[in-house]
């Protein structure tokens, strides 16, 4: 079984290691000074949460419109350039000279970025690893989002509480910095996925690719499974400020704690119980927020919120189905989509409980997000359940070889069925270049009978 060591003996998983380590740190303080202080002047859930969260309201457009930029820009480059002008926006947010309007469009344009950014890295992430590695290598990624939301929530907590909010952003502009600097020496130069061209063409290839992916069955559903039950977890987690007021520190803390051991022991098993468990995790991610109907802040409230971020974990199962399912040539899109996506269900979320706590109280409404996380993840089952399968494609490749032999279909109609089927079932990593060339021996080996059965001249 792949290890954590043997992941991190590859050097460019370093480098993604490194850069993304950076990256979350400093959007961890950003976020946590932004909502802070939007909490400290309203007073309104609502605006905190949003605050909190703001950055990925524009996700979904990005999602729906550009996100083929994924698979059209050659990643080193992508990934230093916009860590560089992450860099220089945040320090202008510190100067504090820019109106409210614009520091709201500042943060709106760095969440559009980042959202390319994220797709760019996971298909980096996908290349660099191979199927094999891919669990081990985004669970490490999951643990160090962890680990860095605890020391960025708690350097930012300082910060904030020391320097105040610009000195905050100015320390995340060092850590975007930092970023593009791992990024640039660590990773090695490759071309895009796809070919280069306008925005136009890049929205067109978007659309396209985006109509693939929804239109299988599988791939569709996975999606929704990545995207909406944790999504209104973290909604609830938007709430924390106003639930718990000063000590909300604390909570954000236990929550990062229980995602990281969660991807520490998810990321640790094999495939099989770790398909088998997204379902219960994805249960266990719901259900202690139901205390929050009557818990006050306090160590109980910690302690559930601790046990639920502990199946956060399940995220890593419907990552691994979601690249079995998809096309290879829309690796980098469709995970782009998938981590979009689910940063707007957080967002639109947020703006969700912050409109319920102002009708009746941060703790009922927290605790019905996690009741509707619970409900979404039972319409779901059919994709978290441990009964989903990942080859009913390739078998169906098969039986269209059969079916070809049996029949006696000519040689290009035979060819093009094939093509025509395996198209979907493509992955993301290498093991489908073994399905492929399974196929074309098949192939051969039909096409060099019928040549040995033709009638000879001379």
């Amino acid at each position: 079984m792949v290890g954590y060591g043997d992941v991190l003996r590859v050097p460019e998983f370093r480098a993604l290691f490194g850069g993304h380590s950076l990256t979350t740190a400093g959007k961890t303080m950003q976020q946590l000074a932004l909502a802070s202080l939007v909490f400290a002047v309203t007073r309104s859930p609502l605006l905190s949460a949003v605050a909190f969260l703001a950055g990925l309201l524009p996700q979904a457009i990005v999602a729906l419109t550009v996100m083929s930029l994924a698979d059209r820009l050659p990643p080193r480059a992508a990934l230093t350039v916009w860590e560089a002008v992450r860099a220089v926006t945040l320090c202008g947010l510190a100067l504090d000279v820019l109106p409210v309007r614009a520091v709201l469009l500042a943060i709106l344009f760095l969440g559009a970025g980042d959202a390319v950014a994220v797709a760019v890295r996971q298909a980096v992430l996908a290349d660099v690893l191979g199927r094999d590695q891919y669990v081990p290598g985004r669970a490490l990624l999951n643990i160090v989002v962890g680990v860095m939301q605890i020391l960025g929530f708690a350097a930012g907590g300082v910060l904030v509480t020391s320097a105040g909010v610009s000195g905050a952003l100015l320390a995340a502009a060092l850590a975007a910095l930092g970023a593009a600097g791992v990024s640039w020496f660590g990773l090695r130069p490759r071309p895009s996925r796809g070919p280069a061209g306008a925005v136009r063409a890049a929205v067109r290839a978007t659309w396209a690719g985006n109509r693939t992916l929804f239109a299988d069955r599988r791939t569709r559903g996975l999606l929704l499974a990545h995207w909406l039950p944790n999504g209104l977890v973290v909604g609830a987690e938007a709430l924390y400020v106003p639930y718990a007021g000063d000590t909300a520190g604390s909570l954000f803390v236990a929550a990062g704690a229980g995602m990281l051991l969660g991807d520490v022991v998810v990321g640790r098993l094999t495939p099989e119980l770790r398909g088998r468990l997204i379902l219960p995790l994805s249960l266990l991610l719901a259900v202690p927020y139901l205390a929050f109907f009557v818990i006050p802040p306090g160590p109980g409230a910690l302690a559930a919120v601790a046990v639920a971020s502990f199946g956060f974990g399940s995220t890593l199962g419907v990552q691994e189905r979601l690249v079995l399912a998809m096309p290879e040539r829309l690796c980098g899109q469709g995970l782009g989509l998938a981590m979009s996506g689910m940063m707007t269900t957080q967002a639109v979320a947020a703006s969700l409980t912050g409109t319920v706590a102002e009708i009746t109280s941060t703790g009922t409404a927290m605790a019905l997000a996690g009741a509707g996380s619970l409900l979404l993840t039972f319409a779901l089952v059919a994709h978290v359940g441990p009964r989903w399968r990942a080859r009913d494609r390739a078998r169906n490749v098969e039986s269209t070889v059969n079916y070809s032999r049996k029949s006696g279909a000519g040689i290009g109609e035979k060819t093009s069925d094939i093509t025509e089927e395996i198209d979907g079932p493509v992955r993301c990593h290498r093991h489908a270049r073994a399905r492929r060339i399974r196929v074309d021996r098949l192939t051969a080996d039909d096409d060099d009978a019928e040549l040995e059965s033709a009638p000879r001249s001379g």
